[in-house]
């Protein structure tokens, strides 16, 4: 499977040159996907270098490229610090992770993330394990399906379309894309019906794969995982996930909270090596109307000065996890 054809990667340049790859140097692709990343970042490197390309979705196996200095890790980012030490690996001189879902996922009718076509509300990256977005939408109650679009989504009618669904589930059960497009339509504004319908997909998306607990989680372990003037540079896609990686940047924690020493200096890990986030050129843009919404954060790892770290749960390192 072609990687322009899975996914074709933003900013890919940007986030090579953010990356400073060293020949010989040890590097993680924390979201593989499609491997666009992945294979820029092998070209990059020397004989000596290494690459770990970390994905939970089975589907991007396909996608690995054939070379020795690429190790590919069927695991969700959030267990890097794991794998790490399943591998022996001390630290990482660069990680980059692009946290946009690939066009795969949209275009695959049959994954549940779009409401162009009718298809199984699934939504989940990790088909193993985890709830679909068909049992969020059965189980969940009318004050947890509101709360879920006010957190995820900036959606006025938050309520209405909580409402909408239950009342649309009492009457038959929603259990494909179309039928739940179909039960919050008249929740919606009909001049803004498709980008409303696109919020509520990615709350649903979000609460599925779990995935600002996953970025806080791998986030956390940062000061851990990278050597002293190693980067992390992150694609971001929308405010949630940005706003949290800017918090983490600027002040080592994610609510941002800035923490001073005993002369009032700001206690931080990180040097910003771009104060306001990158994004995509008109050019891009044009190429690849996705990128539009992508926007990219650096910072150089300057050494721990006590950041809080979270491990998360330790992954089965089985076969089916290490490839």
């Amino acid at each position: 499977m072609a990687d322009e054809v899975y996914h074709v990667p933003a900013l890919l340049e940007e986030c090579i040159k953010a990356l400073e790859i060293k020949p010989d140097g040890v590097y993680a692709d924390a979201t593989f996907g499609g491997g666009g990343h992945s294979r820029a970042i092998l070209r990059a490197l020397g004989p000596g270098g290494r690459l770990f390309g970390f994905d939970q979705d089975a589907d991007a196996l396909a996608n690995r490229p054939d070379d020795a200095r690429f190790t590919f890790v069927y695991s969700n980012f959030r267990f890097l610090r794991n794998f790490m030490r399943f591998y022996g690996i001390d630290r990482f001189d660069g990680i980059l992770a692009d946290l946009g879902v690939s066009f795969h996922h949209f275009d695959d009718a049959s994954r549940g993330f779009s409401f162009r076509e009718d298809a199984p509300l699934d939504m989940r990256m990790n088909r193993r394990a985890g709830r679909s977005a068909a049992s969020i939408v059965a189980d969940w109650s009318e004050e947890e399906l509101r709360d879920m679009f006010r957190k995820f989504t900036d959606l006025r009618q938050a309520p209405a379309v909580a409402r909408a669904i239950v009342k649309a589930r009492g009457l038959s059960p929603i259990t494909t894309t179309g039928d739940l497009a179909r039960a919050v339509a008249p929740a919606l504004n009909p001049k803004s019906e498709k980008k409303d319908l696109a919020q509520v997909f990615q709350a649903f998306r979000i609460e599925v794969n779990r995935e600002l607990d996953a970025l806080s989680e791998f986030l956390l372990q940062m000061p851990q995982v990278l050597k002293p003037g190693g980067r992390l540079a992150v694609l971001t896609y929308h405010s949630l996930e940005d706003r949290l990686v800017k918090n983490f940047f600027k002040t080592g924690n994610l609510a941002g909270v800035e923490h001073k020493d005993f002369y009032g200096r700001a206690q931080t890990c990180w040097k910003l090596i771009n104060r306001s986030p990158i994004t995509a050129s008109p050019e891009e843009v044009e190429r690849n109307p996705r990128s539009r919404s992508a926007k990219l954060r650096v910072a150089e790892f300057i050494g721990d000065v006590g950041i809080s770290d979270s491990e998360g749960a330790t992954p089965s390192l089985t076969p089916q996890n290490v490839l």
